[in-house]
């Protein structure tokens, strides 16, 4: 019966408070710009993974204020921004949400499927772009160095996630970034490597066996040791790898036999891309405010004085702008409220009104109908009208259009007395007796 696989795996998962802690950068591009250098924002991204937006699509009409709109959703702490103009590729650094910002511009660049291009061997792997990259500062502290200096040094070592030589795990430096500042030029030398690793101490078809997957032909051969010693000279690289930049492995790295306490030789493949910069000027906002250091300006101490007062009145004006918008915004709140409360008043006084015209044109639709009531009872001749209908049980209908003779006169009629379940009376006439009984209506006979 086969046993339960063992718990190998010593990778702990990051805390919360340690993503947060992870500078997030944003690659974007602002404004037309040309193939090539769109290309170069590809490779940025990809050197700033994995702690970058890698598939971000923006718009030519995108403004940095949108850019700061997401990101504190998105955790985002720098923003890189490349534009082109007529004088050349301009690169923007800025702190996100309040600056500060650097200004560079982009001498000269190579994308990376140039520096691949002119290897022999070009190394590539998506494996490499799991962890963030090491960052190298060389040549930017010293005497006599300025404050954009320190600066720069600060901003750029703070785009990058910090490490714990005592919890890191050497598995997970893959890459380099290298910022090398060039006192002569005033130029920042971009690079970007691969850490590779390579035993020592053996020859080359040796190495070449140990670190190949496949068998190699030994068909040309009558014995191992021609193929052993046929390559027995050092070459360049053998050279580079001597004894002298050995080191021995603290921890298994990645790669075919490099276990833990091996003596291995580390170089730097370039992956790309390659870029020169010269700092312009620095901004103590994000892309905007007081500027710190320009390149080409130098402004004495009395215009400082003054370019700082004209300042500080602008941020007054700004900020008394902001407490009379907010004043304006509470009272046509107050103002709303108050037109409703009129509002509902004037719908209930428009609803009494309408009311009293109901009620008003009811009185006047009864008078109008007893009136043609009244109008209907003339027509039929009743004196005195009572009501709607006579009663059939107690009297009967008389043909007296065509000249009948009653039991009495005419002026003696009385007008037929109503019942609510009968039909109206059509001309109906009662004749009295001499002792006041009601006799029969008699019908009209024919004359002979």
């Amino acid at each position: 019966m086969g046993h339960g696989r063992k718990k190998r795996r010593t990778h702990v998962a990051p805390t919360q408070e340690d993503i947060e802690k992870t500078p997030k950068s944003l690659v974007v591009k602002s404004g037309n710009i040309g193939r090539t250098v769109a290309e170069l924002v590809s490779d940025v991204r990809r050197v700033m993974q994995p702690n970058t937006a890698a598939k971000l699509r923006e718009r030519k009409s995108n403004k940095i204020k949108d850019y700061v709109a997401v990101s504190s959703q998105l955790s985002l702490t720098h923003l890189m921004l490349f534009s082109q103009t007529e004088t050349g590729t301009n690169l923007r650094i800025g702190r996100i949400p309040r600056g500060p910002t650097l200004y560079f511009r982009v001498n000269k660049y190579s994308l990376a499927k140039d520096c691949l291009r002119l290897q022999k061997t070009p190394h590539t792997s998506d494996a490499e772009y799991k962890t963030a990259p090491l960052i190298i500062l060389n040549n930017f502290a010293g005497e006599g160095k300025g404050k954009e200096l320190k600066l720069m040094t600060a901003m750029l070592q703070n785009m990058f996630p910090a490490i714990n030589p005592s919890t890191m795990h050497l598995s997970e430096a893959r890459r380099v970034v290298l910022f090398n500042y060039n006192d002569e030029t005033d130029m920042v030398d971009f690079r970007h490597y691969t850490i590779v690793v390579k035993p020592v101490g053996i020859t080359k078809g040796v190495k070449r066996v140990i670190l190949s997957t496949n068998v190699p032909s030994l068909a040309g051969y009558s014995d191992i040791s021609e193929y052993v010693l046929r390559e027995a000279f050092a070459s360049e690289s053998d050279m580079e790898d001597g004894p002298e930049s050995a080191v021995t492995l603290a921890q298994d790295y990645v790669g075919r036999g490099n276990r833990k306490n091996e003596q291995r030789a580390v170089r730097l493949l370039e992956l790309g891309p390659r870029m020169e910069l010269k700092l312009m000027k620095v901004e103590g906002g994000l892309c905007q405010g007081e500027v710190l250091f320009h390149s080409y300006l130098h402004k004495t101490k009395e215009e400082l004085e003054k370019q700082a007062r004209v300042r500080q009145i602008k941020l007054t004006q700004q900020a008394r702008r902001r407490q009379e918008q907010e004043s304006n915004v509470e009272r046509k709140k107050g103002t709303k409220k108050g037109n409703s409360g009129d509002a509902s008043d004037e719908d209930s006084a428009a609803d009494d009104d309408n009311d009293d015209s109901e009620s008003e044109a009811m009185s006047e639709d009864s008078t109008g109908r007893e009136r043609k009531s009244r109008r209907a009872a003339d027509d039929f001749g009743a004196d005195d009208y009572e009501g709607d209908t006579t009663d059939d049980d107690n009297s009967e209908t008389s043909d007296d259009e065509e000249g009948g003779e009653g039991n009495g006169s005419d002026d003696d009629d009385n007008e037929p007395r109503s019942s609510s379940n009968s039909r109206p009376a059509k001309r109906a006439r009662t004749n009295k007796s001499s002792n006041g009984s009601s006799g029969s209506v008699k019908s009209g006979s024919k004359r002979k």
